[in-house]
């Protein structure tokens, strides 16, 4: 019934300011923006909300060590700024972090301390902890299970975490709430325009088939790595000719045991044997090992690990964790594809130096196109899409100024003292759902377990009112199980097909679920 509902606001406006296509963390933080200023707008998903890359994040929210490396102090700045936003408006699933760095050599404590004061400095009033010089036992009692043999030392910093497919969905049901129509399941078929210049859209309803045409002053192409598609899509229409802009990365991740990192601190690796970045991250009661970046040149939407990758995450592991994981111990396998942009000219297959800032196009039919960036400033990015619709003329002023800075999410607690907070570390429960815990409560089936961590109860809420219509959708976005256990999603899916029925949902696609969740035990990587 709430779909029905959606699909009738849909057709209730004649005209949008703005229709925006891609349901990840830039096309929902632009609708956020947008719908906050008062704006009529209307966002569309060919699949869930953050099917893609949004939801196969590192799950950290960070300024990026990485780039203070490279010397890229101003993306750095920014993103320290935005992870205190982040933090401060949705503290229910984004919370602080320590991160240890052991040294195994005499100049490392040293020389990545130094980076992480200027880190710190950086942050200025956004810092959210204090970085430390560890001796050996002291990076011993955090990180119990990091080699000890040679081990001089380390460091200790601040960074956040978060859970991004359920911050996805509380920024869809945000920008829902403030007046936006969000809908997942509805492709873009087609554009319309006027004098070269495009006009509006033709969308599908996948689960009736019924096509709707919408039009809209400004459309914004926000799909993330497949940015490229749309802009064909739309030079084909206009007569424009294009160049795809877009490299993709592929990011590979494995998960294990939380016995394998049991205290709720994060390793980092700045420099692996070829030069690459390895964490173990403590999130939802397993352990994330990653990640990687090596090109790809397709688009999958799901995408597998190429062998060298798992190889190299083990390999890397097994050198900093006196505990070595083994194949058999990977509970689930995820790959993300990163959008990174392309510079004018390359001649190099390596993605290492290609621009992880966002970058916003808008071409000779008006059509709007932003791709690239991360997570963490998926604020800022949206408020610089719109900042560019304005400065073209393409939407008109609001009287609204940008509201999104002090923005509460949905769930978000309006004060410190009225939430308990447990760490993103342990284990998805009710407190997961912050301030509509109490809701959830109410649901049939809140005392049913179906297994640690998820309940009938958190199905139903998933349908009745974040937009789940399969069990994909739940096991993989609503709860995170897909991610964290592949084996025990597949052993759950036909019970939470039997509570999406009971809900109403005519076509739980349920074998299509044990399909994709095969695809996440490591030996079908193989």
């Amino acid at each position: 019934m709430q779909r029905l509902a959606l699909f009738d606001q849909l057709r209730a406006t004649d005209i949008y300011d703005l229709a925006i296509i891609g349901g990840g963390a830039t096309g929902l933080g632009v609708a956020l923006d947008a719908a906050s200023r008062g704006y009529k707008v209307v966002l569309l998903e060919a699949h869930d909300f953050a099917k893609g890359t949004s939801s196969r994040a590192t799950k950290l929210v960070h300024g990026g060590v990485r780039y203070l490396v490279q010397g890229n102090l101003s993306l750095v700045r920014e993103a320290l700024h935005e992870r205190a936003v982040l933090l401060h408006n949705a503290p229910h699933i984004a919370q602080p972090l320590a991160f240890v760095m052991p040294s195994y050599k005499w100049w490392e404590t040293a020389f990545y301390g130094i980076g992480l004061l200027l880190y710190d400095l950086l942050a200025g009033k956004s810092a959210i902890g204090a970085t430390e010089f560890l001796n050996k036992q002291q990076v011993l009692d955090r990180l119990p299970q990091v080699q000890s043999a040679g081990l001089r030392g380390g460091v200790q910093y601040w960074d956040g975490q978060f859970d991004d497919a359920r911050l996805a969905l509380e920024i869809a049901r945000t920008a829902q709430k403030n007046g936006a129509v969000v809908l997942n399941y509805c492709p873009v078929k087609s554009f319309f325009h006027e004098n070269r210049k495009v006009s509006g859209l033709r969308c599908k309803d996948e689960e009736t088939g019924r096509l709707f045409d919408i039009k809209a002053k400004c459309v914004i192409n926000a799909t993330g790595v497949w940015v490229d598609g749309i802009r064909t899509m739309d030079a084909n229409a206009s007569g424009e000719k294009i160049e795809p802009i877009v490299t993709p990365s592929q990011g590979v991740h494995l998960v294990v045991d939380r016995s394998f990192l049991n205290k709720d601190f994060a390793l980092l690796v700045p420099s692996t044997q070829d030069g690459r970045v390895l964490f173990a991250v403590p999130w939802l009661g397993k352990v994330i090992l990653g990640t990687t970046d090596t090109p790809r040149t397709d688009l999958p939407i799901e995408p597998m690990a190429f062998a060298q990758e798992v190889d190299f995450i083990l390999e890397e592991s097994a050198r900093y964790l006196s505990k070595a994981p083994k194949r058999e111990d990977v509970l689930s396998v995820w790959v993300g594809l990163r959008p990174l942009v392309k510079p004018h000219k390359t001649s190099s297959g390596t993605t290492k130096g290609i621009s992880r800032e966002h970058t916003i196009l808008i071409s000779e039919s008006g059509l709007v196109t932003v791709t690239g960036g991360k997570w963490t400033t998926y604020r800022a990015m949206a408020e610089d899409v719109l900042q560019q619709c304005l400065d073209s003329g393409l939407i008109f002023k609001s009287d609204k100024p940008p509201m999104t800075a002090d923005c509460p999410l949905v769930g978000a607690p309006r004060s410190k003292e009225s939430y308990v907070s447990i760490p993103l570390t342990h284990q998805q429960g009710v407190h997961s759902y912050g301030t509509e815990q109490s809701l959830l409560l109410t649901l049939p089936g809140s005392e049913s377990w179906l297994c640690e961590g998820l309940s009938e109860a958190m199905v139903r809420f998933a349908v009745r009112y974040e937009y789940a219509r399969t069990v994909e959708d739940v096991l993989a976005r609503r709860s995170r199980l897909l991610f964290l256990d592949a084996q025990l999603a597949i052993e759950l899916s036909d019970k939470v097909a039997i509570i999406l029925i009971s809900e109403h949902i005519c076509d739980p696609q349920v074998q299509q679920f044990k399909k994709l969740a095969i695809s996440y035990l490591l030996t079908s990587q193989e």
